[in-house]
């Protein structure tokens, strides 16, 4: 498509990504400077189609960019009253209690909130002080400057029939240009893994370790119901075969979110971490809680989780990586909204400083400089050895030592310095001969269900007439390499139900992408052993359309 001719509009700043990195960058900008030329690009249908998150937020981002949040109405009024941690077994629980733990993992004074719903409450913030906000702008491509920095992304791409031709009604898009380009797509963005790979930003960092998280939001029994519960669990179901834990939240009006994380470093390709949610739900504490109620929503992604370690280096002539671009979620606290926040406000700052003197497409070095030195820094910095003494030891063993690290850490040190993660989540599966098979329960229909009946709960549209927006590097490698050596793990390590090997008697298997179910989590890109899947964005508006997640 390099032959396409395009119009290009000029601003001051382009931001790809209207999540909580994205928009408090904007509205950043223009507190600075009501002049300054802002443009938010956002391939989701609406601000908020494709949020999913936890989520308890702690309010210190909020804090420094809208101190008066409350006053401007922000959809965030459920204070969290009460904080459970529980180790399950298979029929019964252990309470934890909150006295032994670090301070850092008090949820006194955050809130339980639909972050599809605050950021749809700041980009209206961020239109009132005169930012344009596109969504349905799938951004497709980078576009560079004489020099190689960065200038700007096209967008709004559509018509591309599913053979790659332009069909009928295509068109072309536009070029946005910008001085400085922020990327704040959120976890393994395509956009940010090119300026990742180009500059080599990765260099000397550790690699980056992700988590799938799953969610539904569920209505349930009002007598059951206690607004302001924030429980956590860890153990069964997953026990040693995987990391990892569940969260419940009781919101307003009778929801809960259930979720469920799965760290994707498990060595095991049997595990299907769908389906450990959903026999998560068959636990006699959950089931009694979720018995009478209905679940009404249900989204997937995934989640960085290589903290301080493994944040690559964040700019690049012309362009900055925000939030989950680079991974700023503390990981005990399954927090990262707040980060976020803080880090477009921190490279908003340093753009309007690099502005104001006369320059453009460089390196905004202060920006970084802020991350790793405040207050995102300091978060991160004090949890950094939880994650790598997970996955190379265990539960326990993460809990007593983690625990104790976060305790000295809190003091300002660390005995064990600063630990390596090693292998990334795909190096980390091993071949399916050394493992035994998971035999998961069928889902009932009532508290637990099929992916491809969830999915159609998570509202995931996506244009058929379109190119797979999931392509393979090499198309023998599912079939000649993936399933007879590692059992085909996308057909498991997918919460949509996108993969699938179809084996027909006196036929050779069959590899099959059924894209339409995608509700961009990037797992697969992650996870798959031999990194043969690449996750791109689909046109504009196409995904999932999620609620109040």
């Amino acid at each position: 498509m390099a032959e396409v001719e395009r119009e290009a509009m000029e601003y001051d700043v382009v931001i790809v990504g209207a999540g909580p990195a994205g928009l408090s960058a904007a509205i950043r900008l223009k507190q600075l400077d009501a002049d300054c030329n802002v443009v938010v690009l956002e391939k989701g249908s609406e601000v908020g189609a494709h949020i999913l998150s936890g989520a308890v937020l702690d309010p210190i981002g909020l804090d420094a960019l809208m101190p008066d949040w409350k006053e401007k109405g922000a959809p965030i009024k459920t204070k969290v009253e009460e904080d459970n941690f529980y180790m399950l077994g298979e029929a019964g629980k252990i309470r934890v209690p909150n006295f032994p733990m670090p301070p850092l993992m008090n949820n006194h004074g955050n809130y339980i909130v639909s972050m599809a719903n605050v950021c749809r409450w700041m980009a209206e913030q961020a239109e009132e002080l005169g930012v344009e906000i596109f969504p349905g702008m799938a951004c497709s491509e980078l576009v560079y400057g004489d020099n190689g920095e960065i200038k700007g992304v096209v967008a709004g791409e559509f018509g591309i029939s599913a053979d790659g031709t332009k069909g009928d009604g295509y068109e072309p898009g536009m070029e946005l240009h910008g001085k400085y380009v922020f990327l704040s797509e959120g976890v393994r963005g395509s956009l940010s893994k090119q300026v990742i790979a180009k500059y080599d930003l990765d260099a000397g960092k550790e690699p980056q370790k992700y988590g799938l998280g799953m969610k539904e939001i569920w209505e349930i029994d009002p007598a059951k119901h206690k607004e302001g519960t924030v429980t956590h669990t860890m153990g069964w179901p997953l026990n040693s075969n995987a990391g990892g834990g569940s969260f419940i939240y009781h919101i307003e009006n009778n929801q809960v979110y259930v979720g469920f994380v799965v760290h994707l470093g498990y060595k095991n390709p049997h595990v299907f971490p769908y389906m450990e949610f959903q026999r998560f739900k068959h636990h006699p504490m959950v089931a009694e809680l979720l018995k009478g109620g209905k679940r009404v929503a249900y989204g997937a992604r995934a989640i960085t989780e290589g903290g301080y370690q493994s944040m690559p280096k964040m700019v690049a002539p012309g362009v900055a990586l925000l939030g989950c671009s680079v991974g700023m979620v503390n990981v005990p606290r399954i927090k990262g909204n707040h980060n976020a926040m803080l880090s477009g406000k921190a490279a908003a700052e340093a753009a309007y400083d690099a502005i104001q003197a006369g320059r453009a497409g460089d390196e905004l070095t202060a920006y970084e400089e802020d991350v790793r030195s405040g207050e995102i820094g300091k978060d991160l910095k004090k949890v950094r050895n939880v994650k790598p003494l997970w996955s190379k030891y265990g539960l326990v063993t993460s809990l007593a030592v983690g625990g104790f690290d976060m305790w000295t850490n809190t003091f300002g040190f660390s005995l064990l310095g600063t630990l390596g993660h090693g292998k990334s989540d795909a190096e980390a599966t091993e071949k399916a001969d050394k493992h035994k098979k998971i035999d998961y329960p069928k889902p009932d229909g009532k508290l637990s269900f099929d992916r491809l009946t969830n999915v159609a709960f998570s509202f995931t549209n996506h244009d058929e007439s379109q190119p797979a927006h999931l392509t393979l590097k090499d198309p023998s490698v599912p079939v000649n390499i993936n399933l007879p050596e590692y059992a085909g793990p996308s057909a498991r390590y997918c919460p949509a139900g996108v993969y699938e090997f179809v084996e027909e008697d006196g036929k050779d298997p069959r590899f099959v992408i059924n894209f339409q179910n995608c509700v961009h989590c990037k797992t697969c890109d992650i996870k798959d052993p031999t990194q043969n899947i690449v996750w791109t964005t689909p046109q504009g508006g196409d995904g999932p359309n999620y609620p109040n997640m």
